[in-house]
């Protein structure tokens, strides 16, 4: 089915890509990843097992060991948000837990002995959490968790501990980029206690406009308080968010708007060589041209779609084999000139 938040339009869809809840877990009377031995990691691989066979109650799932998946294909699952950059390499002991639709994802000894993520279109939040909760209770119910009575879950990292909670949402904040208040806005939010990162979370970097913002700390609040906060202010967000292009179709700016937005397609529709970083810059012009109506024949979730498939890994997995930037650069604009061509608004 692949992963159905990048393929539908949730609330809030034109801002709100997606939304992603992650609970941080570990096993009673077992050591840490970073430093358990062969056997303790084993262990907690073969747990991963059991846990699976009890989440078949919820959903169809699949259960991988990371080391008999080829590099490449831990790469997709990178690019589709389904296992962290980390848990690609140092395979041995390592495993996920995918949900047929990729809602739901499990990575095992990664940072933590598990990581449960669920994702979905839009901002859903209070629906997010809801699920993470049911599978967190299901997990639960065979293994026994490092926990105590007066701090909450027990993590690896510190930030985590608590909870164990990261509530995140997926950005795309293309008008506030051109009227150069983006700066502004995601300076502030730090002084809301929350984290703005990459497109693909800690340590990466943002290309089209494109922004996680999630919770920097848990401890000391409840899932629903974290939460609350969370939303209230992606709320303000998306509010100056919605102004700014409101601004950008105006009469005395929406010339220049439609110039740098239609200048973004003719690019896209018509080169023979892009890089990644170039691709996800006009695809955000192109999405912002959607958004303000001024281009009716493309499916909105475009972007969302477009911005995993010209990965690197992607279109190796497409070709069969390793290819050269050069060669990548080639097939990604072909890919991206074919898509533009098919996927119309009668696709959705």
């Amino acid at each position: 089915m692949g992963c159905s938040w990048m393929k539908k339009e949730g609330p809030e869809g034109d801002i709100v890509l997606g939304t992603r809840v992650r609970l941080a877990r570990n096993f009673a009377k077992l050591p840490f990843p970073a430093t358990a031995n062969r056997d303790q990691a084993k262990q907690v691989l073969q747990k991963g097992e059991l846990i699976a066979e009890k989440l078949g109650e919820l959903t169809d799932v699949k259960f991988y060991r990371l080391a008999e998946v080829d590099k490449l294909e831990r790469e997709v699952m990178m690019e589709k948000h389904l296992i962290s950059p980390a848990h690609t390499e140092n395979t041995a002991s390592k495993g996920l837990i995918l949900s047929l639709n990729e809602d739901i994802s499990i990575m095992i000894n990664e940072e933590d002995h598990l990581r449960i993520q669920v994702l979905f279109p839009g901002l859903q939040l209070r629906e997010t959490w809801g699920l993470a909760n049911k599978v967190d209770d299901l997990v639960e119910s065979v293994v026994d968790y490092a926990f105590s009575p007066n701090i909450g879950y027990l993590t690896a990292c510190p930030t985590n501990v608590g909870t164990g909670m990261r509530g995140s949402v997926m950005l795309h904040l293309p008008g506030l980029a051109r009227i150069q208040q983006l700066s502004k806005v995601l300076t502030s939010i730090s002084q809301f206690g929350l984290v703005v990162r990459g497109l693909y979370g800690e340590g990466s970097k943002s290309f089209g406009n494109i922004y996680q913002i999630s919770n920097q700390v848990s401890l000391g609040y409840s899932e629903t308080d974290v939460l609350e906060h969370l939303a209230k202010v992606t709320a303000q967000i998306i509010s100056s968010e919605r102004q700014a292009r409101q601004y950008l179709i105006e009469k005395q700016q929406r010339i220049y708007s439609e110039d740098q937005i239609f200048r973004a397609y003719g690019l896209l529709t018509n080169a023979r060589t892009m890089t990644t970083q170039e691709a996800l810059e006009l695809l955000s012009s192109v999405r912002l041209g959607i958004d303000l109506e001024l281009i009716k024949d493309l499916n909105k979730n475009l972007l969302k779609e477009l911005m995993v498939e010209i990965r690197a890994a992607h279109l190796q997995k497409i070709m069969g084999q390793s290819l050269p930037h050069e060669e990548r650069d080639r097939l990604r604009a072909s890919l991206i000139r074919d898509r533009l061509r098919q996927k119309t608004t009668d696709d959705s």
